[in-house]
């Protein structure tokens, strides 16, 4: 009976409007691409590209879980962005102080820095290769599943947990400078 009430819902499914896609998805998109990339240019080139490839293929997708499906397209668009990176170096505009001009708030980046990551973090977050990286935010901060990270990476479910595992050790011993910090000023007691 659940295949029959499957078939139907399947029939009369309607793509949802472009402004509601990017209406009701396009923070998580954005969050993704930021993660992902570390900076908020590139997220932003990243969340463009995912509504691109939305918008083209709309009509085909098949009905399932929608989010799951944006991040696959999220994740997949940062590791080619990633693979051409490999391949071509390039150097980027100065971004000293000097070089622009300061405003009076922060800018949605940093106040989304602010309120969750350190500096620490990200740049330990930011020095992952992007395999490991994408592993672990789809997992520690996207809050998705080892089945639904392995259907979003396109890869087994022993390649997602060695790369969850090998990205949180690589995580471990870049932020280990900190616990030294503070079992020197007597902040953490040996277990």
């Amino acid at each position: 009976m659940a295949d029959a009430d499957a078939a139907v819902d399947f029939e009369q499914w309607e793509p949802p409007s472009w402004d509601e896609v990017v209406r009701n998805h396009s923070a998580r998109v954005y969050r993704l691409a930021y993660r992902l990339s570390g900076n908020q240019h590139d997220a932003e080139d990243l969340t463009q590209e995912v509504f691109i490839r939305v918008f083209r293929s709309l009509a085909n997708y098949t009905p399932g879980t929608f989010e799951g499906w944006l991040h696959r397209i999220t994740t997949n668009l940062f590791l080619d962005m990633a693979r051409r990176r490999a391949r071509i170096r390039f150097e980027g505009l100065a971004e000293s102080a000097n070089d622009r001009l300061e405003g009076r708030e922060p800018s949605p980046a940093q106040a989304y820095d602010d309120r969750h990551f350190d500096a620490d973090v990200q740049a330990a977050l930011d020095a992952l290769a992007p395999e490991f990286r994408a592993a672990v935010v789809l997992c520690d901060i996207e809050g998705l599943s080892y089945e639904e990270i392995a259907a979003t990476l396109g890869v087994k479910l022993g390649t997602v947990r060695s790369r969850i595992h090998r990205g949180r050790a690589q995580l471990r011993a870049a932020l280990n400078h900190r616990r030294l910090v503070a079992e020197r000023a007597g902040e953490v007691k040996e277990a």
